[in-house]
């Protein structure tokens, strides 16, 4: 491989990189003009943005939405599944959450249906 190619290669594969990090936290605020967020990185950024629901979503729909569009954020350009949970608010105008990796259980991949490697069943599957 030349030079062209590999440096072809390295633009190519830093343009596929998020430009954000894994999230950790999620601070998630009511306002007058709608939901807004705001997602923690584990590298010490912040993403902020409005949340895709209306204005008078009821908090506890607003949050289960915020954490649905972390578990995406985390999946989609992390390969990665993480765990939202969220703590008892201390305004009732803004909540936040903790957010942490998910860790396959059980030999299993993530993703993966079937015997894993190790041959063992999936869960709910009875031995043959």
């Amino acid at each position: 491989m030349g030079r062209r190619e590999r440096d072809r290669a390295k633009a190519k594969a830093k343009a596929k990189r998020p430009a954000w990090g894994v999230p950790k936290g999620i601070v998630l605020l009511a306002t007058p003009e709608g939901w807004r967020t705001g997602v923690v990185t584990a590298e010490g950024g912040m993403l902020c943005g409005r949340l895709a629901v209306p204005a008078d979503t009821d908090p506890h729909d607003a949050r289960t939405a915020a954490a649905a569009m972390v578990r995406e954020l985390a999946r989609d350009f992390h390969a990665t599944d993480v765990e939202v949970a969220w703590e008892p608010p201390r305004e009732p105008w803004s909540w936040t959450a903790e957010v942490t990796p998910v860790a396959p259980d059980d030999g299993m991949l993530p993703g993966r249906t079937g015997p894993d490697r190790a041959g063992q069943p999936d869960r709910g599957s009875s031995p043959s």
